[in-house]
């Protein structure tokens, strides 16, 4: 069967840029619409079998009517065209408050036609799938919260509940996969993080905020393709071995964590034992420029900038770095960077004054050997608050709430 997969639409990012005069959408979202469409013209398009779409279709739990409408009018589309169509739940669509409805409980209270929601784990089978010969685990967002009130668990701390959570996942999903039917096709989508995937600027995950899958779950040579969302680097976590374990990525740039990775959908060639993958660029997805610059004397420094950035920034949205010395900042000329940056979409300019003094830590103490609040005790010394009107009191009383609830 040919699938269709993508993820983390967030179509009602709107951090960047003005609003479009003719529709009112912030232009940000027209982007993200654009590429939306981009990948709904290719279900169509390439007949798919299937589509799945792995979660966060929006960036709010609570979005706005507009925006559910332009995200309604492309999955329409899909129903429209007979092409089975499966939502997976991802934490952004996900209200935080028990009972809610999350951000795209509409298609499932009106039963749309070919298009499922998966809002908890599950396996459909192919009678479950309108008798499309596959079969599907389905995994959406865990909420730790919820599953904390809801599991009987006696575990202490939190690394002991996540082990016995992961536990019962895995052996939910290994009494799913002995399950199958072994003549067809068997495919895991999730919404989670998976052990060694990696997220934007080479970051490691690492067992924290969100519960992160185990490897071996997710490379059982049983499945035949497993379809995940929630992280926004594309990556094949299982790369050149069975099953594929695809992170497509997030559809458009979000931030310029993303500055670097281009953008794409999946079409899957799934069959028994054999998927062949075809990562499809999305082509026209909005540019992010960073550029960094170092000033050390006073000579050029409008030059040395303007030199920074490449010579083409149009409809790009571009941020320059720039460090030095305190006493250069009267020479950093705003408003004629932002004159020679005016083809771009947005710029921001982050100044970052380096400030030479420094603080001896006590004879024995070692950075390591520091608490948090420690060193953000040091800081506060580091940078002169007596001449900056800082409470420093009452941010360390902030610091210290912050850190006692995480």
């Amino acid at each position: 069967m040919k699938l269709l997969h993508f993820a983390d639409a967030h179509i009602d990012m709107a951090n960047y840029g003005r609003h479009d005069p003719e529709t009112g959408l912030p232009l940000r979202v027209l982007d993200f619409l654009k590429s939306l469409d981009t990948i709904i013209d290719a279900a169509v398009s390439e007949k798919v079998d299937m589509v799945i779409f792995a979660g966060d279709a929006y960036k709010d739990r609570s979005p706005a009517p507009t925006f559910q409408r332009e995200w309604g009018k492309r999955i329409i589309r899909l129903s429209q065209a007979k092409i089975p169509t499966l939502l997976l739940v991802g934490n952004h669509d996900l209200s935080p408050a028990a009972g809610r409805a999350h951000a795209i409980q509409e298609f499932d209270t009106l039963q749309v036609p070919y298009v499922k929601v998966l809002q908890k784990p599950e396996f459909l089978t192919q009678k479950d799938l309108w008798d499309v010969p596959v079969q599907i685990i389905a995994m959406p967002w865990i909420s730790r919260s919820g599953l904390m009130a809801s599991l009987e668990s006696s575990a202490s701390d939190t690394k002991e509940l996540f082990s016995d959570i992961e536990s019962r996942i895995s052996s939910l999903i290994e009494d799913w996969i002995a399950e199958a039917d072994k003549d067809l096709p068997l495919i895991l989508t999730a919404h989670a993080s998976v052990e060694g995937a990696m997220f934007g600027a080479e970051r490691m995950v690492m067992l924290g905020s969100d519960l992160v899958l185990p490897t071996a779950l997710v490379k059982d040579k049983r499945l035949d393709y497993v379809a995940m969302g929630h992280i926004h680097k594309p990556q094949d976590v299982n790369k050149g071995n069975h099953p594929p374990v695809i992170y497509p990525g997030s559809i458009e740039r979000v931030d310029f964590g993303e500055a670097k990775d281009d953008k794409f959908y999946i079409i899957a060639d799934v069959e028994r034992n054999s998927t062949k993958v075809e990562w499809k660029k999305i082509q026209g997805t909005r540019p992010f420029i960073e550029r960094r610059a170092v000033l050390k004397s006073g000579e050029n420094v409008t030059e040395i900038l303007k030199n920074a950035l490449p010579k083409d920034i149009s409809e790009a949205i571009v941020k320059l770095v720039v460090e030095y010395p305190r006493e250069l900042d009267t020479l950093i000329d705003e408003s004629a960077l932002r004159k020679h940056a005016e083809k771009s979409f947005e710029f921001h300019l982050v100044k970052r004054p380096q400030i030479e003094s420094r603080v001896r830590l006590a004879e024995g103490e070692t950075i390591s050997s520091l608490s948090p609040l420690d060193l953000l005790e040091t800081y506060w010394k580091t940078i002169h608050t007596e001449n900056q009107n800082l409470d420093v009191d009452e941010l360390q009383k902030l610091a210290r709430e912050i850190i006692t609830e995480e």
